[in-house]
């Protein structure tokens, strides 16, 4: 077996969460954000070890750091390694430990961005710390970016690094970044590892339906509120038609499979139905969406506002774009428009790439009762502005978790944490990949 991450890495993995969940870098979405205090935190530990950061800011504070470490071939393709330092907004008065206390109790890491996503920040770090102290050298360049902005329009972070600073991704085809290799246990025994190989498109929209404003006593035909709420009512009950993406083919595919199951895709919803709790990895993503998430209207209750605005959180299929937006245009009607407040592409990956079967090796040989397959996002990453650079992302934050634990309600949830064990099985998995990367 080869050379493995050492214990220095493991004791670091942890200590960098807990140092990383304590610089609070709360994106609100306003702009207040400072990820700068936590930009110089991974510069530092990379300079640690001979790695040469680049810090860059669009804004002030709002700060990413870049690094490249050469791989022995030179005629390889670089990958990219990337994760956020942003986290969302916690409620103190909400959690059973401080958000940003970075507490370590009873072999848990506690706080905000222990999943989303300062756990994979420092698995990056630990890893290629530990590659300084060995003499270790990768096959490709390896591109590593901690970038600000995420939890917002990324304009500050990754869609800024991608539009000014494309050199620094010279040569990089392929990333790797947050939300695939967890253990999503399905109940009756199994292990399954889901590697992200896909993500919907993003699209945040801005309703706007505009009437006549009046005297709330009086009758209204043109009331803006009414047309607005009649907009929202279609597209909340609106069924969005079911299909079918490579990767979620592929996913469905490999878990029919692993169940013992036909895999019948020309009746999907039977199929969910047999996959039990699993079919949780791929119900979200056989359909494009659109929820109501926000209303605005009016200032006194007995006027009638000229204006009314929601916004609504739409995510659309690969391949799906022009069927979301034909859809909008008939679900708003022509008493309302819509307007992207946030847009991004969506995202596919092969799921027959070398780098993906590599991925599946590491996970395997750390989790060998682990079953790995491929699924696509719900929702989307940072991959989606490296898109425009031409690099194939990949969901690769591998985490070994007991069962019980549920990984999708730490994302932007409550008492956010990740155990110390996992941690250590993501630093081994991850050495293991990038080594034979």
């Amino acid at each position: 077996m080869a050379e493995q991450a050492d214990g220095q890495a493991l004791d670091e993995v942890v200590t960098f969460t807990s140092d990383l969940i304590r610089i609070d870098t709360t994106n609100r979405g306003g702009g207040d954000c400072q990820e700068r205090p936590a930009a110089e935190y991974a510069a530092a530990r990379l300079a640690e070890a001979g790695i040469e950061p680049t810090l860059l800011e669009r804004t002030k504070g709002r700060t990413n750091v870049v690094a490249r470490i050469e791989g022995t071939d030179p005629s390889a393709d670089a990958l990219l390694l990337h994760g956020h330092l942003d986290v969302v907004p916690a409620e103190a008065a909400d959690w059973g430990v401080h958000p940003f206390s970075g507490e370590i109790r009873d072999g848990v890491v506690w706080g905000r961005g222990a999943v989303d996503m300062k756990n994979m920040d420092a698995m990056i770090l630990a890893v290629l710390r530990a590659w300084a102290r060995q003499g270790v050298r990768p096959r490709r360049d390896i591109v590593v970016a901690f970038t600000a902005d995420e939890e917002a329009s990324a304009e500050d972070g990754s869609g800024f690094l991608a539009d000014e600073h494309a050199a620094l991704f010279e040569g990089c085809t392929e990333g790797i970044s947050e939300s695939g290799a967890f253990t999503f246990h399905d109940g009756a025994g199994r292990q399954i590892y889901p590697l992200s190989a896909g993500e919907r498109g993003t699209a945040w929209l801005k309703l706007t339906a505009r009437g006549r404003a009046g005297h709330g006593s009086k009758v209204n035909k043109d009331n803006a509120v009414t047309r607005l709420a009649a907009a929202i009512t279609r597209i909340g009950e609106h069924e969005w038609p079911l299909r079918l993406t490579p990767t979620v083919r592929a996913a469905l595919t490999e878990l029919a499979e692993l169940y013992g199951i036909e895999p019948d895709l020309t009746d999907v919803d039977r199929l969910l139905d047999k996959l039990g709790p699993a079919a949780r990895l791929v119900e979200s993503t056989i359909r494009s969406s659109a929820n109501p998430t926000m209303l605005d209207a009016g200032y006194k209750i007995n006027v009638i506002p000229g204006e009314a605005v929601a916004h609504v959180d739409g995510r659309y299929l690969p391949g799906g774009e022009d069927e979301f937006r034909d859809t909008l245009d008939l679900l708003t009607g022509p008493d309302v428009d819509w307007e992207f407040h946030h847009h991004e592409v969506a995202l596919q990956a092969p799921v027959d790439s070398a780098t993906f079967a590599r991925m599946r090796a590491a996970v395997e040989e750390f989790a060998p009762e682990g079953h790995v397959v491929p699924y696509c996002m719900s929702g989307g990453t940072d991959a989606k502005q490296f898109s425009r650079l031409g690099i194939t992302g990949y969901g690769f934050t591998p985490l070994k978790l007991p069962e019980g634990y549920d990984y999708n309600a730490m994302f932007h949830g409550v008492d956010e944490r990740v155990p110390v064990e996992a941690l250590h099985f993501g630093v081994r998995v991850l050495d293991r990949f990038l080594r034979t990367a």
